[in-house]
C-alpha cells in the first residue's frame, strides 16, 4: 500500500477519492525531509516501513492536513514527541565513524 493511501486511512478519506492526494503527498514529503534533516536514517525514512517512522508520518499528516481540525494541536504534540524520540534513538540515527 502506498504511503499516500495509508495516510488517507488515518485521515478518514475514502481510498478512491484522489482530490487531496497532492496535499497529502506534500505533507509526506515535508515530514520525510524534516526527519532526514534531523539526522534520522534516510533509508528508514524513505522506506517508511518501520512502525515508528510510519506513525510519525501519519501523525504529522493528521496534525497539518486541512485547516479546521479540532485535534490538530494534540497530533502536532504527538508528532513532536515521536520526532524527539527518533532524533535521540541510536536505532534511527545514521552511525558516523571517525575512520
Amino acid at each position: 500500500m502506498a504511503l499516500v493511501d495509508e495516510a488517507k486511512v488515518y485521515l478518514r478519506i475514502d481510498a478512491s477519492d484522489t482530490t487531496f492526494d497532492g496535499e497529502i503527498q506534500d505533507l509526506i514529503d515535508s515530514v520525510q525531509a524534516e526527519l532526514i534533516d534531523l539526522g534520522v536514517d534516510p533509508t528508514l525514512v524513505s522506506a517508511a516501513t518501520d512502525p515508528l517512522i510510519k506513525r510519525a508520518i501519519t501523525v504529522y499528516c493528521k496534525a497539518y492536513f486541512g485547516y479546521d481540525q479540532d485535534n490538530a494541536e494534540a497530533f502536532a504534540s504527538s508528532y513532536e514527541k515521536l520526532k524527539m524520540y527518533l532524533m535521540n534513538s541510536c536505532t534511527y540515527q545514521v552511525v558516523v565513524s571517525d575512520s
